[in-house]
């Protein structure tokens, strides 16, 4: 039998940050991020899931506050202690339902809270992620399809790969890339469903390529790879079980 040759951690030294770290995805990429031996520093809006989050993962350090607020977040990074490697931004959520019903202030925190936390994350890269770190930002690939409800979500999945694609080349040498998950099994996913969550998964389980629903590690597992893997920038990477082809 061969032995396997011990496998050295990826990010041994690193340090990561998540905004949106205290639960689903952005909290399991802390915790893989954790054992490859980065060191961690998370954000949050609700302050006492972050305290629980950041104590369970033995966190350098968290802050909490609301990241689609632009002063808040230049704050934050302007307190960094010291240059960080990799910023993940999971922060925010998906608001569906007839554009046309929505008030204004519902269409401003939709764009906000994707497009324009997407820009002001960019804006404070320079100067506190390191030259060959990345920035990861969060789209899906649900809203590629047309749908009543859709309009919101469809607008900011069509913009968010080009705005990638763009800051890569802006921010070079800091590589910049796109997660694009489908459902993922976490608890927005449970707060947006409701009583109608199991039979999504019921449904997926019996639709997906893969057999199974795609959860928070899967996605953890792709974003860590995004951070070590140094020839990756200004792409998107879909994640989501072969649900786009069913």
């Amino acid at each position: 039998m061969t032995t396997p040759t011990p496998r050295a951690p990826e990010l041994l030294g690193q340090t990561v940050v998540v905004i949106g770290g205290s639960a689903g995805i952005g909290f399991e990429t802390a915790r893989r991020a954790r054992t490859e031996g980065a060191r961690v520093i998370l954000t949050a809006r609700d302050p006492a899931r972050l305290r629980r989050a950041a104590s369970e993962l033995g966190a350098t350090s968290s802050a909490a506050f609301d990241a689609s607020d632009p002063a808040a977040l230049e704050g934050f990074f302007r307190e960094l202690p010291s240059p960080v490697d990799h910023v993940l931004v999971t922060a925010g959520r998906p608001i569906y339902g007839p554009l046309l019903q929505m008030k204004p202030e519902e269409i401003r925190k939709s764009l906000g809270e994707h497009l324009l936390t997407a820009i002001e994350v960019a804006r404070q890269a320079p100067g506190k992620v390191r030259p060959g770190g990345s920035l990861i930002f969060m789209s899906g690939t649900g809203g590629r399809r047309p749908g009543i409800g859709l309009a919101l979500v469809g607008a900011v999945t069509a913009a968010m790969p080009a705005l990638v694609a763009n800051l890569a080349l802006e921010l070079a040498p800091i590589r910049v890339n796109l997660l694009a998950p489908g459902f993922v099994d976490t608890p927005l996913s449970a707060t947006i469903l409701g009583d109608r969550l199991e039979a999504r998964r019921t449904q997926l389980r019996e639709t997906l390529p893969i057999r199974r629903v795609v959860g928070p590690a899967d996605v953890a597992a792709l974003a860590v790879h995004l951070m070590s893997n140094t020839a990756l920038t200004g792409a998107t990477y879909d994640v989501d079980g072969g649900q786009q082809l069913v």
